[in-house]
C-alpha cells in the first residue's frame, strides 16, 4: 500500500519547510534511506529521508515552495498503484472514510481487517525528525498523560535521539487521546506517537486497525490467509517458509539494516512488535542457539584456571555512537584526506589572555582565541570553508564554527555561528552556553548542525599532537594539542617559549595542499599577534 511522506518537524521551531531541491523525481526507485529533498527551515538546509521502499508516485510541493509541518510532500508505492484516496484528506485514515477504497480490496478484506478512518476532529501527532541522522527516537518522558488538554505550543515529551535529549511540540489543540509509545520506549520516524482530538472521542478502532496492520494491508494479505489454510501443519513451523522472502518480513528497516549489517537471519528472529514485527531491540538481542549445547554438556569440563578468569562485556550502542561511527567512517574513507602540522608560539596570545579577562565580561580561553583566529582566516581563505556537494564545491559566504566536545556517549559538536563576526567576549559566551547545554543534552538542532569548519582540542588533556577526522560537511578540521613549554636558542643563549602545535586535516577533493598551507599560517600570525584579531 502506498506510503504517504510528510513534511517533517526539522527543528524546534519549524512551522513549514521550503523544498530547495528534489533528489528523485515521479517514477523513481526510491529506498528506506535515499534522501528525497533537500529542505530550508528557519534554521538550516536539511534532508528529508522517506523511510519507504517503492515508485515516487506523486510529489505534492515543488522545489521553490513551502510546505507545512506534517502536508503531505510525497506519496511512495508500487508501480501504477493508485494513490488518490490519500489525497482527498490530510490525513491517510480520514480519506479511507471518505473515498471508497479501490475496488481489490473492498471485494477481498473482511471486516475484522478493514481499516477504521480516524475519528473527524483527531489529529494524529508522529515521531518527528529531529536531527539529519535521526532513525528513531526514544521517548525520555511524557510531560501531559491521557486526559489532559493541550495547546498547539505544548512540549507534549522529552525525546532522546542521536544527538541530544530534545522537546516535542505536537502543534495540535484539543485533549489528549492517546499515548502510542510509553516513556522508555523508542519509536521510528513517522510513527504514530499520540493523538489529540475532543474530550470523549473514542480512537481505539482507528488504533487497533494500526497496530494490527489493517491500515496498511495490501491485496497479499488474502493470498497470505488462503496459503495459511491448506496446510494443517503449525503455524509455528511455517513462520520461516512465509518470511523466506524479504518482502514477506515483518521488520522495521534500521532492524533489517542491522541484521544485514550483523550476518543475521531474519527468519530466525522473534519480533516482538505489533504483530510480530521484528525491531532494532530483537536484533540486539538475538542470540544464535547452540545446536551442539546437549553434547558440550554431556562432555566432563576441563578444570578451570585458577589463576584468573576471562570475560568481557557487550556494551549497547547509543544513538549518538551509532552515528560517529557511520559518519565518520564515511568522511574518513570517501574523503581523501592530507594533514599539515605547524608549531605557534603562544607568548603573546598567553599575555593577552591575562590582559583581555581583566575587561571581559565572560572568561575567555585559549579555545575561544582559536575559533577567532580560524574564523578571521576562513574569511581570507574561502576556500578552506567549502564542501564538496558529490559534483561540485559549495563555497559557503558565512563562518559557523563547530567545536567539538567529549560526552559520555561520544562527541557533539555545538556551532558558534557568524564567528568571524563576532568578538572574543561574544565567542566566549556562545560557547560556554553551549557546552553547558551539550553536556545536559538539551541541544536544539539549529545549535549543532550548519558548521562550515570545526576545531577539535584536546590541549586541555595534556595531548601534545594529534590528527582529527573531518567532521561532514566541512573540507577541514583543525586539532588542536597543548601548550607547552619549549626551550630555543635565542641570540648568544637559550630562552623558554610557549608553544603549541595544530593539525590541520583536509579534504584533498576540496582543498589542495597550498591552500591549507597558507589557511595554517594566517592562523599562526593572529595568535602570534593577537591585537590583529581585534583590529
Amino acid at each position: 500500500m502506498a506510503e504517504v511522506i510528510r513534511m517533517p518537524l526539522l527543528s524546534d521551531t519549524m512551522t513549514e519547510g521550503k523544498i530547495v531541491a528534489w533528489n528523485k523525481k515521479v517514477g523513481d526507485k526510491v529506498k528506506s534511506d535515499d534522501v528525497l529533498a533537500d529542505v530550508e527551515t528557519d534554521k538550516a538546509t536539511m534532508e528529508v529521508t522517506g523511510y519507504a521502499d517503492g515508485t515516487l508516485l506523486y510529489i505534492g510541493v515543488p522545489a521553490g515552495e513551502a510546505a507545512k509541518v506534517n502536508q503531505i510532500i510525497a506519496i511512495v508505492g508500487k508501480d501504477g498503484e493508485d494513490f488518490s484516496a490519500l489525497l482527498d484528506n490530510a490525513s491517510p485514515a480520514t480519506a479511507a472514510a471518505t473515498t471508497p477504497a479501490p475496488a481489490p480490496v473492498a471485494t477481498t478484506a473482511s471486516p475484522a481487517t478493514a481499516a477504521a478512518p480516524l475519528p473527524a476532529g483527531a489529529k494524529v501527532i508522529r515521531m518527528p525528525l529531529l536531527s539529519d541522522t535521526m532513525t528513531e527516537g526514544k521517548i525520555v518522558s511524557w510531560n501531559k498523560k491521557v486526559g489532559d488538554t493541550v495547546k498547539a505550543d505544548d512540549v507534549l515529551a522529552d525525546v532522546e535521539t542521536d544527538k541530544a535529549t530534545m522537546e516535542v511540540v505536537g502543534y495540535e489543540e484539543g485533549t489528549l487521546l492517546y499515548v502510542g509509545v510509553e516513556a522508555g520506549n523508542a519509536a521510528k520516524i513517522n510513527e504514530i506517537i499520540a493523538i489529540v482530538g475532543k474530550p470523549g472521542t473514542d480512537v481505539s478502532a482507528f488504533v487497533a486497525a494500526e497496530k494490527s496492520g489493517s491500515n496498511t494491508a495490501t491485496a497479499a494479505a488474502p493470498q497470505q490467509a488462503t496459503a495459511e489454510a491448506a496446510t494443517a501443519q503449525p503455524a509455528v513451523q511455517q513462520a520461516p517458509a512465509a518470511a523466506a522472502t524479504d518482502q514477506r518480513i515483518k521488520a522495521s528497516p534500521l532492524a533489517k539494516k542491522l541484521a544485514a549489517e550483523k550476518g543475521i537471519d531474519l527468519t530466525k528472529v522473534s519480533g516482538s512488535g505489533d504483530n510480530g514485527r521484528i525491531t532494532k531491540k530483537d536484533v540486539d538481542g538475538y542470540t544464535p542457539a547452540a545446536a551442539a549445547a546437549p553434547a558440550k554438556q554431556a562432555t566432563p569440563a576441563a578444570p578451570a584456571y585458577t589463576g584468573g578468569a576471562e570475560g568481557h562485556t557487550d556494551i549497547p550502542l547509543t544513538q549518538m555512537r551509532k552515528v560517529i561511527a557511520r559518519r565518520l567512517g564515511e568522511s574518513k574513507f570517501s574523503a581523501p584526506h592530507f594533514y599539515l602540522t605547524m608549531e605557534i608560539n603562544m607568548d603573546n596570545a598567553m599575555a593577552s589572555r591575562t590582559a583581555m579577562n581583566e575587561v571581559s565580561p565572560v572568561k575567555i580561553s585559549f579555545n575561544d582565541m582559536v575559533i577567532k583566529a580560524c574564523a578571521m582566516a576562513l574569511r581570507k581563505h574561502p576556500d578552506v570553508n567549502s564542501s564538496w556537494m558529490g559534483d561540485f564545491i559549495r563555497q559557503n559566504h558565512h563562518v559557523h564554527i563547530g567545536s567539538a566536545v567529549a560526552m559520555p556517549d561520544g562527541l557533539i559538536v555545538p556551532v558558534i555561528r557568524f564567528a568571524d563576526q563576532k568578538s572574543l567576549s561574544q565567542i566566549a559566551a556562545d560557547a560556554k552556553q553551549l557546552y553547558a547545554k551539550a553536556k545536559d543534552k538539551k541541544l536544539q538542532p539549529a545549535e549543532f548542525s550548519g558548521n562550515t569548519f570545526t576545531i577539535s582540542n584536546l590541549g586541555m588533556m595534556d595531548i601534545e599532537q594529534f590528527t582529527a577526522i573531518i567532521n561532514p560537511p566541512d573540507s577541514a578540521i583543525l586539532a588542536v594539542g597543548a601548550i607547552k613549554e619549549v626551550v630555543v636558542k635565542k641570540g648568544d643563549g637559550f630562552a623558554v617559549v610557549n608553544t603549541m602545535k595544530v593539525t590541520l586535516s583536509c579534504d584533498h577533493r576540496s582543498v589542495d595542499g597550498a591552500v591549507g598551507a597558507s589557511f595554517l599560517q594566517t592562523i599562526k600570525k593572529f595568535l602570534e599577534n593577537p591585537v590583529t584579531m581585534l583590529v
